[in-house]
């Protein structure tokens, strides 16, 4: 009871956290929404009047404390404002770019991670062989490439050199379809580079660490055991010594998922994809708390989210971690 009392506490204290930070970080980046608004304003001229309409509008005239205990009430009904620079709720915005986002990393999620878990599985149990060797330098190799550089070269090399797949965007702009295949073939076309992407800046670590797992549990007793009774190699492999590595991989697994968030944001941005994170960096060049926050707060519940389910995963792995 202890235990799951703990747990509670923990996720309610870093939700309260992340909150809190959401309300935060936007008000200290330098800057002021109000005057992104009025310069972006076509032919408008700056006015201290408009200006002070607009901040008691978005109540950004009051003082800060007064602000986050609006924050909190707004959230606990579910509204998380309107956006100053588009001009609509920001809870709207969210839920035309999210789909995007997690149609996007949850499926290359689990491509680099089934990919890193089968490869590291092989280099682990055949340390030091030249399969071992190749696989290591070129998979961390792609790892230490920054995600931008990948998409580059995959851009000019499939969408400029080879003109196989198109450059930017979601979906062909102003296309008539004459059916939902043909739209649903378009949006996997423009999915393919910025998945492709995330995936190679991905693979590197998932397959690094199901490699040292291997390599750990193959010095366990179970496994010697196993051999020793004339257990089949493919038994042993993956009934024994795998199934005990998946433990640490899935930890590490739920930790990355926040990084490969953030990491979308970069390549969301470098193909002009619609999802979170290219909505999060329009929100932060206009300075748009309202958005910045919403923005924030929905991809660390994600994070939270996945992070929970994570953890009851790993309890079915090992019932000894409960």
């Amino acid at each position: 009871m202890k235990l799951h009392f703990a747990k509670l506490f923990t996720y309610l204290f870093t939700l309260w956290l992340t909150v809190t930070l959401n309300f935060l970080v936007p008000r200290l980046l330098p800057g002021d929404p109000i005057l992104s608004l009025i310069d972006a304003s076509d032919g408008a001229s700056y006015d201290e009047a408009v200006r002070k309409q607009l901040e008691s509008y978005h109540g950004l005239d009051q003082p800060l404390g007064v602000q986050y205990v609006h924050y909190w009430q707004n959230l606990l009904r579910g509204d998380l404002g309107d956006s100053i620079s588009f001009r609509k709720p920001v809870s709207e915005l969210v839920l035309a770019r999210l789909p995007w986002t997690l149609g996007l990393v949850l499926p290359s999620l689990v491509i680099s991670s089934l990919i890193g878990l089968v490869a590291g599985t092989h280099a682990g149990w055949r340390r030091g062989s030249s399969v071992d060797r190749s696989l290591t330098v070129i998979l961390i190799s792609l790892w230490n490439l920054p995600a931008f550089f990948i998409g580059f070269v995959l851009i000019m090399l499939f969408g400029v050199y080879l003109q196989w797949l198109p450059l930017s965007g979601a979906v062909t702009r102003f296309a008539q379809f004459d059916s939902i295949g043909a739209q649903v073939l378009d949006m996997f076309k423009h999915w393919l580079l910025p998945a492709a992407t995330l995936i190679i800046s991905t693979i590197g670590g998932r397959f690094l660490l199901m490699r040292n797992s291997m390599s750990v549990v193959l010095g366990q007793e179970y496994v010697l055991a196993a051999r020793a009774k004339g257990v089949t190699e493919n038994n042993v492999k993956y009934r024994h010594a795998m199934r005990n590595a998946l433990l640490p991989f899935f930890t590490a697994f739920s930790t990355q998922v926040g990084l490969a968030v953030t990491g979308a944001t970069i390549i969301e941005s470098l193909f002009v994809y619609p999802g979170m994170g290219l909505l999060l960096l329009e929100a932060v060049n206009t300075r748009d708390y309202p958005l910045v926050q919403g923005a924030f707060l929905v991809i660390s519940v994600t994070v939270l989210t996945v992070n929970l389910i994570a953890e009851q995963v790993m309890v079915k792995i090992d019932p000894r971690i409960a």
